[in-house]
């Protein structure tokens, strides 16, 4: 199940929108929130090896991709289907830069396109059960491959941003 979803400019870290949820659903909905913001900033100094990715954090897994200037990130459970939460951002993807492609670069404060909120909860929910009849069909589609995905720890892609801070520190 898609617990949370956000959506930052790679070059600075910006957060552009954000998938709003009430809470109730996760006890450590802030703290997985600021290691999204920690994932987010590193990208922004270039350290990301691929333009998608899945990185474990205790139960779940944040799934990211980056395309053009823009990283569309979502958190799941583990036993969520990976094939499933790519497609969600892909839909995500396509939906946010028809809308709003031509704004993303003049953007100027945080969660300037919170009102993509709207299609992200409609979305959420289109995804929500791993069995309906469309899901299992994107599930079986062999055009999208999750095997290329590149799977990391947090704590080994939010370390490597503190080893990099560290030697430049140094230097």
């Amino acid at each position: 199940m898609v617990k949370l979803t956000m959506i930052a400019r790679v070059t600075d870290g910006l957060p552009l929108a954000e998938g709003l949820d009430d809470g109730r659903d996760q006890k450590d909905a802030d703290f997985y929130k600021q290691q999204a913001k920690l994932i987010f900033k590193n990208l922004s100094k270039g350290h990301h090896e691929a333009s998608r990715m899945s990185i474990e954090t205790g139960t779940y897994y944040f799934h990211y991709i980056i395309e053009g200037r823009v990283c569309y990130l979502t958190m799941c459970d583990r036993s969520y289907p990976k094939k499933l939460a790519f497609q969600y951002l892909e839909d995500l993807k396509n939906e946010f830069e028809r809308v709003n492609g031509n704004q993303i670069e003049t953007a100027a404060r945080p969660y300037a396109f919170i009102k993509f909120d709207t299609f992200i909860q409609k979305t959420k929910k289109l995804y929500l059960d791993t069995r309906t009849q469309r899901n299992l069909a994107k599930l079986n589609d062999e055009l999208y491959e999750v095997h290329q995905i590149m799977t990391r720890n947090v704590q080994e892609v939010l370390g490597v941003g503190e080893k990099l801070d560290l030697k430049c520190q140094v230097d």
